[in-house]
């Protein structure tokens, strides 16, 4: 994670009849990983861009809460919000903001739980935007599939169209590798039509260019939850700014 365009974005669709209590964090000193972010802040925003709410160290703001849903934070440095957030049937985007303090960087992660499961409200969309480095420095999302039933998705690495949307350096050409809790590989896809094309566009959200990579699949569940990662790489150790995404579709 970097400073300006290169901070980590985390961003999820809140779609349903009712509000989601959700808890948003800013991960870094805990991380077992060298370059780790030594201290990050977290920012929520609205689907009209305006501050929900912020916070530096999980402790100093909503510490009951936060601790009350399970989930606390391991280090007092890093950061945590428990939202309650409207949804609708078409959806309401959010956008979680992690930077380093005083322009501090390194790697950090940006997550989103839902703590109200029973509520009729789901998170469909889960992303993170970033950079993509050259190396082992690669641009992680994940998601946790809970309960009995296999959640059919599409997963996508998306880079040129960004630049379309106004960010400066887009990755020109992203990879897309999605694996499972153990770190096996379940597939991957470098450009979207030349697999899968007639299942990607009937999900109704293909990527917008052909050098764009996407993966559509259905990743069993448990009770307790089973987590999956996507990777995105650069195609030849190139670099820039991508977003790897998770839509949860209908079976």
């Amino acid at each position: 994670m970097g400073t300006g365009s290169n901070v980590a974005i985390g961003g999820f669709i809140v779609t349903g009849t009712q509000p989601k209590t959700v808890i948003v964090r800013a991960i870094g000193p805990s991380l077992s990983v060298p370059g780790k972010l030594v201290d990050p802040t977290l920012s929520l925003f609205g689907p009209d861009g305006a501050l929900i709410s912020s916070n530096d160290d999980w402790r100093t703001t909503q510490e009951a809460e936060i601790t009350a849903s399970t989930l606390p934070p391991t280090s007092d440095l890093e950061a945590a919000i428990v939202a309650t957030l409207p949804a609708s049937p078409e959806g309401i985007g959010y956008t979680a903001v992690m930077g380093g303090v005083n322009g501090t960087t390194g790697i950090g992660l940006v997550e989103a739980y839902d703590l109200d499961p029973a509520a009729d409200s789901r998170l469909a969309n889960i992303s993170t935007r970033g950079p993509v480095q050259a190396g082992d420095d690669v641009l992680i999302g994940g998601i946790i599939v809970r309960g009995s039933d296999a959640q059919k998705v599409i997963v996508r690495a998306i880079g040129p169209s960004l630049g379309g949307k106004g960010v400066s350096g887009a990755l020109a050409d992203p990879t897309l590798e999605l694996h499972d809790s153990d770190g096996a590989l379940l597939a991957a896809n470098d450009n979207w039509r030349e697999t899968q094309e007639a299942e990607i566009l009937a999900s109704t959200v293909p990527p917008s260019d052909d050098l764009e990579s996407a993966i559509v699949t259905s990743l069993p569940g448990s009770p307790s939850g089973i987590g999956y990662t996507a990777i995105v790489r650069g195609v030849n150790e190139s670099t820039g700014v991508a977003l790897a995404e998770f839509f949860a579709l209908s079976q």
